[in-house]
């Protein structure tokens, strides 16, 4: 089985996602400066594994800082993550890594440089054991609200966007433990194909049987009757339950309220910031223009065409008939539902 996202040596190694399908390469990252231009050149990607990520990339900086004395640790420690930060602005789960390493690096300065380094070694690697349990509960609760029949993915949300296991992915795996008979469509997700470059190979690499279709068909099959559910994953989820995810979820969400399905996210609490109360306050990332005119370094588009390439779009919480964590399933009304969690 791959690994997305793992320590070994001191040195974070992760798997190429841009790479994929044709190439399974694990590339090792000796300095923080590398795990962060790791994270914004898409080499890993989906909220959960930036967040994992983050956190061995802070351990990583830390554990590799040349002051001997907290006064300059602290220095270099605040340097660090601020790059980290940087990154990647819609993912919430890189802030909740960054916020977590920051409160146990000022919870343990008694322990010393020296301690302290071994202290936040450990909480990365914490970090990564708790995204797959994580991930692990969330397709338990969510399999139980899938039935026999095809759910339609969208972007990637399997074991390559969490330390392992998945959250959306992770729902259908779920559903299939339980002993139901699952089937995926998986749209490609333009303009990075995380569909058909990531899900498609995780899921038939995980022998589940998965049919590829463009962005533009899913109205058409749905129409058809060939979809039964939507399950997607998040990279911020809003107080309210508006769900920020990987653009064109937005029109599947639409689309799936119209024709009767019920459309599903998955997430783990990390992903869910009480800070926003809806989505219009979600930051969303703009990517560069060759995403959009260039595939695999060849120009498809006009030369000086204007191009607009968002990362991600907001879907509104009235279009989710549940979101799915870690805590079990919530449904609306939302913003009572998810209050409720951070109490359980």
């Amino acid at each position: 089985m791959f690994k997305t996202v793992e320590w070994k040596n001191n040195t974070v190694v992760m798997i190429d996602q841009t790479l994929l399908p044709e190439k399974e390469v694990y590339r090792k990252y000796k300095t923080y400066t590398e795990v962060a231009k790791a994270i914004k050149d898409m080499i890993v990607r989906g909220a959960p594994a930036i967040g994992v990520a983050a956190a061995m990339g802070v351990a990583l900086g830390a554990l590799k800082t040349k002051s001997s004395d907290m006064k300059g640790f602290s220095k270099e420690f605040d340097k660090i993550t601020s790059l980290m930060a940087s990154t990647r602005p819609t993912a919430v789960n890189l802030f909740w890594a960054i916020e977590r390493m920051k409160a146990v690096a000022a919870a343990n300065a008694d322990l010393g440089v020296a301690g302290l380094k071994k202290r936040l070694v450990e909480e990365a690697l914490r970090v990564h054991a708790e995204d797959i349990e994580i991930c692990k509960l969330i397709g338990k609760h969510g399999g139980k609200l899938l039935k026999n029949g095809t759910v339609l993915t969208h972007c990637n949300a399997g074991a390559l966007a969490t330390a392992g296991y998945g959250t959306a992915l992770g729902v259908i795996r779920g559903a299939i433990e339980q002993g139901k008979k699952i089937t995926v469509f998986a749209d490609e997700t333009r303009p990075f194909l995380q569909g058909s470059r990531l899900t498609a190979w995780e899921l038939k690499k995980d022998k589940i049987e998965v049919t590829l279709i463009t962005d533009n068909m899913a109205g058409y099959m749905m129409k058809k009757g060939l979809i039964n559910a939507v399950v997607v994953g998040a990279d911020r989820i809003a107080a309210n339950g508006d769900v920020a995810n990987k653009i064109g979820t937005y029109s599947v969400a639409v689309l799936a309220k119209e024709h009767g399905i019920p459309f599903f996210v998955a997430a783990p609490l990390s992903t869910i910031d009480m800070k926003i109360k809806h989505g219009d306050f979600i930051p969303i990332e703009e990517r560069d223009a060759s995403e959009v005119t260039h595939m695999k370094g060849r120009r498809i588009a006009p030369a000086g065409i204007k191009v607009k390439n968002p990362a991600f779009d907001v879907t509104p919480s009235k279009f989710v008939a549940a979101i799915i964590t870690e805590k079990g399933a919530v449904t609306k009304p939302y913003a009572k539902g998810l209050k409720a969690l951070f109490t359980k």
